[in-house]
């Protein structure tokens, strides 16, 4: 892990891994320390936004933390019934040399964690995808993907939360909200989160 200054009152943390990331932010959200506004993960990176005094706290907490037993959480749990009839199932299919009812076996199978959120408010980049199902984006990406579109990309999954350009692979569809700027909580998706589908 390597740290850099990002601005008059941030640190962003430079990890190795998605898996040292969330252990990072795990052990910062429990320790709640005092002064620390803000924590931010990427896929590689974690930002703390936090007076001087927190973020030499933070430095001094990772840098004894076993990161590869992160602390236990209270961690909540949502489900989303997904209709598995996307654009691209069977592509996946063919790809993963798996049948369409195997897809969505392996994919409702899964426990997801929301790693971090990003490209659209509402957005969560889910990590648990299992190996079989790991696929690139698409080489051409589709000017219009419609909301609630669930899809795979690399090691994530994730949900479009409305309607916008996209290169993933669409396997299925839920009517979940997943952005309600008027909702005390815009975002159902948030770090740290588990996630479930489940085939309609």
């Amino acid at each position: 892990m390597r740290w850099r200054r990002y601005g008059e009152h941030a640190a962003l943390l430079d990890c190795t891994s998605l898996e040292e990331m969330s252990a990072a932010r795990a052990t910062l959200t429990q320790a709640a320390l005092d002064g620390v506004e803000e924590i931010v993960p990427g896929a590689r990176t974690l930002l703390v936004v936090a007076s001087t005094s927190a973020l030499e706290a933070a430095r001094s907490l990772l840098a004894s933390a076993d990161l590869s037993h992160p602390p236990a959480a209270d961690v909540r749990e949502v489900v989303l019934d997904v209709r598995y009839s996307g654009e691209d199932l069977s592509l996946v299919a063919e790809d993963a040399g798996r049948s369409v009812d195997e897809v969505v076996t392996l994919h409702t199978s899964a426990v997801y964690t929301v790693a971090f959120t990003g490209f659209a408010p509402g957005f969560g980049y889910l990590a648990g995808l299992p190996a079989e199902l790991q696929q690139p984006r698409l080489s051409s990406p589709r000017t219009r993907v419609p909301a609630g579109s669930v899809a795979i990309a690399d090691e994530y999954t994730g949900v479009y939360p409305r309607e916008s350009p996209g290169g993933w692979r669409l396997i299925g569809h839920t009517e979940a909200t997943l952005f309600d700027p008027s909702a005390e909580q815009p975002a159902l998706f948030t770090p740290g989160l588990r996630v479930r589908f489940r085939s309609v």
